[in-house]
């Protein structure tokens, strides 16, 4: 069993009691066992609990006191992290890459543990390779720093730390969300992550594992990482107080993070948002339709509960029949079962009640059900009282009112896919209509076309204006060097929303001139 205290100032600190995980495998082979386990070690130290297999892991809880003395480390450490070159804090990009290839068993077997179905896992894990590649991480370095020669003056543009960044990781992706920290730390700022109660785990060992004795190795000061694992309300209410934070990275739902945008902007933070998605596809007459439909099941992974897979499909009518036959024949290979099971890619679902509130909601306004549209257990049986549910696709006619559906409005977090298709028309009317669909999204996050056309491909390139990202045949999830990782529009980035770098949105632009031999009357006059 692993066992966290907190991680505060460079030492391990004792917390105010203990958080337990229990497998994902043992909640699904016997539910009442493993939630009494857990609650039964959370209220008493047990010994003959804690032997128990179910158990994989405790994690110390933070209090007030515990929270504000990590806010006090951290200030503590940013002025000589600060001073640290760039190029000795860029190394822990790549220091961190070779950790996860070196470790990534037992990073996938941390995700498997909490639910992650290992295939999801394993895109988890080549995600973050991405972020951290060779390549990402020369572009980062090019804008944090870019120089030019102009007469007899060095110019710099060039980015600043923020300073104190706290990070408040989601339920659904902890640990790779808490390696964005990584990112914050390169930038020079001294960086608090809060790891999810509920499920703490792999957020610690990742950072205090993976990311801990890499400090070390680029010469940081105690105090430049600090992990706390505490309640969501208390945390971040203590961090909105504190004058010490400059920056907190947000990542969850996205009323809940516009109304903690307002309180950080009215406290002086800078908000960094990650937030819902609702992204689409849209599927010219042209496309490959295979193809097309692969990267459409994406929608079904992990139950849809990811914030970066599909959630609408815009179908041209010529290949709509086709793409959800299809669309139908893909979701049928997605099932259920253990998720150290390699064929499986649904997850549990937990309070189902309004993914049927929502497929009712569409039905009687007109959808049609393609498949789907139940619970299942384990096996894949259809039943009233499994904890999975089926893959559902759902057929909406006509863009006038698709909008009003909920389903395809907003993202729903379960795995239920509206294909709109539209009325018949010119593809000159077509693509207009298209273009205003999706760039009228309330969200932003990715988008993806799939066309053959090259004129269709740069019309949506050179007109889409919503989201962080945009990919034309290609998987809608899939990570690639370069690219933005998160971020997006609208009601996925806030107002200030836009691609997201942790590494350029934890710090700021800065010129700099250093002149030789110029006059000051001569530069400001011309004399």
């Amino acid at each position: 069993m692993r066992s966290y205290p907190l991680y505060i100032g460079g030492k391990d600190v004792e917390g105010d009691g203990w958080v337990y995980t229990v497998s994902a495998r043992s909640l699904l082979e016997d539910v009442f066992t493993s939630v009494s386990l857990k609650r039964t070690l959370e209220q008493e130290a047990d010994p003959e609990a804690l032997r128990h297999p179910y158990v994989v892991g405790r994690c110390a809880v933070a209090g007030d006191e515990e929270i504000d003395l990590s806010l006090d480390a951290a200030v503590a450490a940013v002025p000589a992290w600060t001073a640290v070159p760039l190029e000795r804090r860029m190394r822990l990009g790549a220091l961190f890459r070779r950790q996860l290839l070196l470790h990534q068993d037992e990073f996938l077997a941390m995700l498997v543990a909490e639910a992650h179905p290992i295939k999801l896992a394993r895109w988890e894990l080549s995600c973050l390779l991405q972020v951290f590649s060779e390549e990402s991480c020369d572009w980062y370095r090019q804008r944090m720093c870019t120089e030019f020669e102009h007469g007899n003056r060095r110019l710099m543009v060039r980015r600043q730390p923020d300073g104190v960044v706290c990070l408040n990781p989601p339920q659904n992706a902890p640990a790779p969300s808490a390696a964005l920290a990584v990112l914050a730390l390169m930038a020079g700022n001294a960086v608090v992550v809060r790891a999810p109660r509920s499920i703490a785990l792999s957020t610690m060992y990742v950072l205090r594992d993976l990311v801990v004795p890499l400090l070390d190795e680029v010469g940081a000061p105690p105090g430049v990482l600090n992990v706390v694992c505490g309640n969501p309300r208390q945390t971040l209410d203590r961090w909105l107080a504190s004058p010490l934070v400059d920056d907190i990275f947000y990542i969850g739902g996205s009323q809940e993070g516009l109304r903690f945008q307002e309180r950080c902007v009215a406290a002086g933070k800078k908000p960094i948002l990650e937030l819902a998605g609702n992204d689409g596809i849209v599927v010219w007459d042209d496309a490959d339709v295979d193809a097309a439909a692969e990267a459409i099941a994406e929608s079904f992974y992990g139950s849809g509960q990811i914030c970066m897979v599909p959630n609408y499909v815009l179908a041209h009518p010529r290949v709509a029949d086709r793409l959800l036959a299809e669309v139908t024949k893909q979701a049928a290979a997605i099932r259920p079962g253990y998720p150290d099971e390699e064929d499986v890619l649904l997850s549990p679902v937990r309070r189902s009640e309004r993914f049927f509130d929502l497929l009712r909601q569409a039905l009687d306004n007109g959808a049609e059900l393609v498949c789907g549209g139940s619970r299942t257990e384990l096996d894949g049986t259809p039943s009233d009282t499994g904890v999975f549910l089926q893959p559902t696709v759902v057929r909406v006619n006509g863009l006038s009112g698709a909008r009003n559906l909920d389903i395809v409005r907003h993202e729903t977090f379960f795995p239920l896919l509206p294909v709109v298709v539209p009325e018949e028309a010119a593809d000159e009317e077509q693509i207009e209509r298209f273009l205003d669909f999706v760039n009228t999204n309330e969200y932003g996050l990715r988008n993806s076309l799939w066309t053959r056309s090259e004129s269709v491909i740069d019309t949506f390139v050179r007109r889409v204006v919503n989201g962080g990202l945009l990919k034309v045949n290609d998987s809608h999830i899939g990570f690639l060097p370069y690219l933005p990782s998160h971020g997006g529009t609208g009601l996925t980035g806030g107002v200030f929303g836009e691609a997201n770098y942790p590494m350029l949105k934890t710090s700021h632009v800065q010129g700099v001139s250093i002149a030789r031999g110029v006059r000051p009357r001569q530069a400001v006059f011309g004399d």
